[in-house]
């Protein structure tokens, strides 16, 4: 990923080595977006996405000496950012209620997103959760979550009510919440193990 040409990092990393704050402000907007947009996509959670990449930059101007132009910075910023990222989910390895946290705002995220189809981790973990619910709910939740039909459509297509549909997506959402919570072990692993292919 090349944000900055050769010859102007070069120099904006010599300048933040001497304590420059415009360099360093200059590198942080640059690269924050990206960055983010990595560790979110694997903590699926804005707030500690942020605090991440905070933490991450923080360091960055704390070892600002020990910095070397003639290294790539970018393969510098994303090593701190994959070590972040792995010490993280190894804290929440250890905290069961932050693990339940994580994993449910990732369920949700999946249950919104496309990437839902390009994750097995995630697929395979869903697709679990939508099992165990009764084949009602299992139907309907697949018609109107994963196939994206209206509460509206998914009424005239199984003969119920707006509201009895709405009261089963509402309770199929609070049983899948509460397996995956329940998994957030096995999820994590998962989830730890997808790490590979998100970063460089």
């Amino acid at each position: 990923m090349l944000l900055i040409d050769d010859a102007e990092l070069y120099s904006l990393v010599n300048r933040l080595r001497n304590g420059d704050e415009r360099a360093f402000n200059t590198l942080y907007h640059t690269y924050f977006k990206p960055l983010y947009g990595k560790v979110f996509s694997m903590v699926k959670d804005e707030a500690i996405a942020d605090e991440l990449i905070q933490e991450l930059f923080l360091k960055v101007w704390q070892k600002r000496e020990e910095l070397n132009p003639d290294y790539s910075f970018t393969a510098f910023l994303y090593k701190i950012t994959n070590n972040m990222v792995f010490d993280f989910f190894r804290k929440v390895a250890k905290d069961s209620r932050l693990a339940a946290k994580l994993i449910i705002n990732a369920t949700e995220y999946y249950l919104h997103s496309d990437e839902l189809l390009e994750s097995k981790e995630a697929r395979q973990v869903l697709t679990n959760a939508i099992n165990q619910l009764s084949p009602q709910r299992k139907l309907i939740f697949t018609y109107c979550k994963l196939e994206g039909k209206s509460y509206e459509e998914a009424s005239r297509n199984f003969g119920l009510s707006v509201a009895t549909i709405n009261s089963h997506i509402t309770q199929s959402l609070k049983a899948i919440r509460q397996f995956v919570a329940k998994n957030y072990l096995l999820v994590l692993m998962q989830l730890m193990l997808s790490l590979f292919n998100k970063l460089p």
